[in-house]
């Protein structure tokens, strides 16, 4: 019998932990960047391109990148797609500006540029995309926190179940957004709407666990297999692990195989997901059910790991 419950200090310790990192990252972000995430251009308003270069010796993306300079782009983020592709976002411009822009690299590289893929997010639509993303996600943690409660509307204190899975759910997303913040300052990772779309995937896989591990710690409370709370949710923790687990790595044995192979222009929202599914199962195992402990309990210290125990 693993001791989960037992050990909830260390779990919130690890969280706090991620949290301090990701507020961090946030923080300088906004300094540095004037947000607290590097946003792309879903959010900005402005253009992609993915190019293709084609030459006798290999263009690095730093060749690249400076003859982008050399031609005005100065605020071009370029990222290398692999296999002479290259995917490079820049302020709005059109279509005939962008194969003009490829001709200019053809001619400096001495090498052949074809425009693979265009794209381009006009500055109103980014707007009301960003605004659309914020609604879409608050949304989906409202609708979840309902959900839970009327799911356990028979058990005492629903809305304590709602609102331990509605923390845990907000956990996973700020973890998450931490990293992608710190992915921003030292790799240029930028977030875009496919982003949004994988944190909504990563709510739904999340509160899934959590459904599963809650409806083990009603049956083992109508079962009174022990008269404390403690003990009842630890031993639905032992019942579930290995459903848990199981889902866990068969998710991500699919998802490291799309990491790997997907291409360039989904690996980050595959790498949201690979991220989501390791928070999200830690967070329905460690958090969301240990909180229904502490609030049962009222043992509010051992949310601070570093503070004294009553005695």
């Amino acid at each position: 019998m693993i001791d989960f419950v037992g050990r909830n200090r260390w779990f919130f310790l690890v969280s706090w932990i991620l949290v301090l990192i990701g507020v961090l990252s946030l923080v300088v972000s906004q300094v540095r960047l004037d947000a607290p995430l590097r946003l792309g251009i879903d959010f900005t308003g402005g253009t992609s391109v993915l190019l293709q270069v084609d030459s006798d010796t290999e263009i690095t993306l730093g060749q690249l990148r400076a003859e982008v300079v050399a031609l005005g782009y100065d605020e071009a983020r370029i990222q290398d797609a692999g296999d002479g592709d290259f995917i490079m976002y820049t302020r709005e411009i059109t279509s005939e500006v962008a194969r003009e822009l490829a001709g200019d690299l053809a001619t400096a590289l001495d090498a052949e540029v074809a425009i693979v893929d265009y794209y381009l997010v006009s500055e109103a639509v980014a707007v009301r995309t960003a605004g659309n993303a914020f609604i879409a996600v608050t949304i989906a943690a409202v609708a979840m926190l309902f959900y839970i409660v009327w799911a356990f509307r028979r058990m005492p204190k629903p809305f304590h179940w709602g609102t331990c899975a509605v923390i845990a759910l907000a956990h996973d997303v700020f973890i998450i957004a931490g990293i992608f913040a710190l992915l921003g300052l030292i790799a240029e990772v930028a977030v875009d709407a496919m982003f949004i779309t994988g944190l909504l995937a990563v709510v739904g896989y999340s509160i899934n666990n959590t459904v599963v591990i809650f409806d083990r710690i009603r049956e083992n409370m109508a079962r009174h297999i022990s008269p404390d709370f403690a003990q009842t949710v630890n031993t639905s923790l032992v019942d579930t692990l290995t459903r848990c687990m199981n889902t866990a790595l068969t998710t991500l044995f699919v998802l490291l195989a799309l990491l790997l192979f997907g291409g360039a222009t989904i690996q980050y929202f595959v790498l949201v997901l690979v991220l989501g599914v390791i928070i999200g199962t830690y967070s329905s195992i460690c958090i969301s059910s240990q909180l229904l402990v502490v609030w049962e309990k009222r043992e509010w210290s051992s949310l601070l790991p570093w503070a004294k125990r009553p005695a």
